[in-house]
């Protein structure tokens, strides 16, 4: 299976989907959710977004049904193209998909040997072996901690410098051999994941896409239409947290001139919804999803 998808029946029942709207899977992967909105839509349509040119092959084969093969940070330039704005309802499901951890020549998994690519979309100019190999010391060191939450950020900024100055660092395995001498014994497998994310999310600008996105998305909804995400780490959900709480990405309360807070989104979920135990037992790629509803004002 290309991608089993998470938090299913949750994120579909988020989404309050109406018969005839108009609706948007942000990350199509594999498919899973855009099949299951489909089944609920009637005569609506469904836009998809994905970065993947792997994507195009799920395209599911409905006049209803619209693939586009981008990046879900130009989500409202496309409506716009398509005549969809304002839509009922956008769904995300972040991060990578299985096919792409499972395929050892995209270089997104520490289980493998593969090039060290990393990228979503195989156009993009930018690798992740040009950013090991090319980054100045100081700015490797500030994704590793930001991006990866690195403690010893430094040191392991320090040794890929000095590793990539005797030999180019291309591989996979390359980069764990040189990676693992900085981990906390014990904790090798974590701090591989870690290195390997903050790499991944500088490669493919995910951050920066994601603030866009939610930004652009809620312009494009309708009022009382809802956007669902579902996020894998701590810096994606703290994003969408303060975004459906404040209406910004930074979490900030602004307040208008009579100090009332006007935020043009209110959260309905409070907590995160997460997968249930029977969920993590099938799909254990589930166990850090986090699934969180805003809804337009």
């Amino acid at each position: 299976m290309y991608h089993t998808p998470v938090l299913l029946k949750e994120s579909i029942q988020g989404l309050m989907i109406e018969s005839g709207g108009t609706y948007v899977d942000a990350t199509f992967g594999g498919g899973g959710h855009a099949i299951e909105i489909m089944k609920q839509i009637g005569t609506g349509k469904l836009i998809a977004f994905d970065r993947d040119p792997d994507t195009l092959n799920n395209v599911i084969r409905d006049k209803n049904f619209m693939l586009i093969n981008a990046d879900y940070r130009y989500i409202k330039n496309f409506l716009q193209l398509h005549d969809a704005i304002p839509c009922d309802g956008i769904l995300a499901d972040l991060g990578i998909s299985s096919h792409q951890i499972d395929a050892p020549e995209r270089g997104f998994s520490t289980r493998f040997e593969g090039e060290l690519d990393m990228r979503m979309d195989n156009r993009s100019p930018i690798s992740a072996a040009d950013i090991v190999n090319n980054y100045p010391e100081h700015d490797l060191a500030v994704i590793l901690k930001n991006y990866g939450e690195i403690k010893n950020s430094k040191r392991l900024a320090s040794v890929i410098t000095h590793a990539r100055s005797v030999s180019p660092i291309q591989s996979t395995t390359a980069l764990k051999a040189i990676v693992q001498e900085c981990a906390q014994r014990g904790q090798e497998n974590k701090y591989l994941a870690q290195v390997f994310q903050a790499i991944r999310i500088e490669v493919n600008r995910e951050l920066e896409s994601l603030e866009i996105f939610l930004t652009k998305g809620m312009e494009v909804l309708k009022p009382g239409g809802r956007m669902v995400v579902i996020s894998y780490h701590s810096l994606e959900d703290r994003l969408v947290k303060n975004f459906f709480r404040s209406g910004n990405t930074d979490g900030r309360q602004e307040q208008d001139f009579y100090g009332n807070i006007h935020t043009g989104i209110q959260a309905i979920t409070r907590k995160p919804i997460i997968p249930k135990q029977e969920e993590i037992d099938r799909n254990p790629r589930a166990r850090s999803a986090k699934l969180r509803i805003g809804e337009k004002k």
